[in-house]
């Protein structure tokens, strides 16, 4: 079992502490062409990819179906259909939701072929950051580490707000125990970090049965929604253009790609993939196109079964009890009951797919030098980046204290964990992410031509450039309706702080990266080329 990924994208034999390559890599920042690398690993006339075994993720850890499941994980089907698709009907007023995803299912298939292709030439566990630093600079590229630790994080322990405020819930419907949000907030916390230590494939095992469960869950009261229309019968008018012509679109299309988060993080797992050039690029395809299916057919059955008319102002009174109430009049109690377990799974298999995002770009950081060198390391026993994980634990733990503390409302009442916690938390990453995305669409354009093959990649590039562009519309309505998506008035100060938080890791990581072309060269020089990295210093010590 091989232990890394070679420079070439392809994986070779290796004993149990090096793994090898070619002894070629491409040039770090422009990547035009091969270019031979001098050093040689003793005895074998090839170079050293990485120093260590504990400076690699294990591979050969996950194929498609563990990829897929891990990566669909972090969208939450039954919390996306249960808390946003309500919030979408009843607050912003859409009745296109189901049309919305497929428009957005659209652009994020254009920007899955270069996103894709860039992830058979670049296998690095910081996917975003490493590919934006390959086409657009190694300075950029520690602004996108900085972002997508921001965005990630902050989306993860959002998560542990609404999961608190439900767990807290069951116990007081089904126990009649009187238990704070922020308890079981804490307990989750402290598991989740525990199974961030173990190994991936077990940890892809866990995500694989609570989101296979949940999943056909929405699909069985999807079909009794359908059988068991509203007053206006099984309509399409969802799916009419005219729909989206209200004013709460640009809203809206905030809401539901943020619906889609999940599926872009299959590249982060490229090193552990049994076969990174054909898993990765089919998982992202498959997860797009199996979100945008699920969430259009599962928003036109909610309208179906309140009908097209009633939707809004039905799921402006019930909010997110909305699908619980439908689910109960066709399906029964028992069912409901059912489903509202599985929300606090679904939500608990979430944060753990975050949870191990997270752990790898802090892994793929500090073997880069980004962060401290105990961050890119892995644990001996398992192989998970152990740092990372302990990292992303304590920031949600110090999170969630934090908004425990500054709680002064009785139990029960949502406003710290739903209002501020979840809603603050998962806009922010929401944001984070959309920007990201579109940073690394014209990173896409940029490694390619500058590799000399615009012309061979003519259609990916075309296909990336038009995703860059709607991915820049869709932040720009973001941050200009960011008061609604946190639920401010248009004069609160929470409207420009909030996405001023992205705005400045932006910034700031792009003075760190000018820090370091200056300070640290050699640490400037290989961000973005993950193992490559090693093998470039192993020729240069020759």
């Amino acid at each position: 079992m091989s232990t890394g990924n070679s420079s070439t994208g392809t994986s070779s034999g290796s004993n149990s502490n090096a793994h090898t390559s070619t002894g070629t890599t491409t040039g770090p920042r422009t990547g035009q062409g091969p270019g031979t690398a001098s050093g040689t690993a003793s005895g074998t006339g090839e170079i050293s990819t990485f120093k260590g075994q504990e400076r690699a993720l294990r591979a050969d850890r996950l194929g498609t179906a563990g990829l897929l499941l891990s990566v669909l994980a972090a969208s939450a089907p039954l919390m996306t259909v249960a808390g946003v698709m309500p919030t979408v009907y009843g607050v912003v007023g859409i009745v296109g939701q189901p049309l919305l995803y497929v428009i957005l299912g659209v652009v994020l298939v254009l920007f899955s072929f270069g996103y894709a292709e860039m992830s058979r030439h670049v296998h690095n566990a910081g996917a975003f950051y490493a590919y934006i630093a390959r086409g657009l600079g190694a300075t950029a590229g520690a602004s996108a580490s900085l972002v997508a630790l921001l965005a990630y994080n902050a989306m993860q322990v959002g998560i542990y707000g609404l999961f608190g405020f439900e767990v807290s819930g069951l116990f007081a419907t089904y126990l009649d125990l009187t238990v704070a949000w922020w308890v079981p907030a804490v307990i989750a916390a402290v598991v989740v970090g525990l199974l961030g230590w173990l190994k991936i494939d077990l940890n892809a095992k866990v995500l694989g049965v609570l989101i296979l469960i949940e999943v056909a869950l929405v699909v069985i009261f999807d079909i009794a929604f359908v059988a068991d229309p509203g007053k206006d019968g099984v309509s399409l008018h969802a799916f009419n253009p005219d729909t989206l012509t209200s004013a709460g679109f640009g809203t809206a299309l905030c809401f539901c790609i943020a619906a889609f988060v999940g599926f872009e993080q299959a590249p982060v797992y490229a090193e552990e993939t049994s076969r990174p050039n054909v898993v990765v690029r089919r998982v992202m395809f498959l997860a797009v196109g199996l979100s945008a299916l699920f969430l259009a057919l599962s928003a036109w059955a909610i309208s179906v079964a309140t009908g097209p008319g009633s939707v809004v102002a039905t799921a402006g009174e019930q909010g997110p009890g909305l699908i619980f109430g439908l689910t109960e009049d066709r399906l029964g109690t028992t069912f409901t009951d059912v489903l509202h377990v599985l929300f606090v799974t679904g939500m608990f298999a979430a944060l753990l797919s975050f949870h191990n995002v997270v752990a790898r770009y802090a892994f793929a950081m500090g073997r880069e030098g980004l962060l401290p060198a105990a961050f890119g390391r892995t644990s001996t026993s398992s192989g998970a980046p152990a740092y990372g994980s302990a990292l992303q634990s304590v920031f949600s733990l110090v999170v969630v204290v934090a908004f425990a503390v500054t709680d002064d409302k009785p139990v029960g009442d949502p406003t710290a964990p739903i209002l501020r916690l979840f809603t603050w938390m998962a806009n922010i990453g929401a944001l984070g992410v959309i920007l990201l995305m579109a940073a690394a669409s014209f990173a896409v354009i940029a490694f390619f031509v500058r590799r000399g093959a615009a012309g061979a990649q003519a259609a990916r590039l075309v296909a990336s450039a038009l995703a860059g562009l709607s991915l820049v519309a869709v932040a720009v309505y973001t941050v200009k309706d960011f008061d609604l998506l946190v639920g401010a008035g248009p004069d609160s100060a929470l409207s420009w702080i909030l996405p001023g938080i992205v705005g400045l890791t932006l910034v700031g990581g792009l003075v760190y990266g000018a820090v370091l072309r200056s300070v640290k060269p050699d640490v400037h020089a290989r961000i973005g080329l993950g193992n490559e990295a090693f093998q470039l210093e192993k020729a240069a010590q020759s």
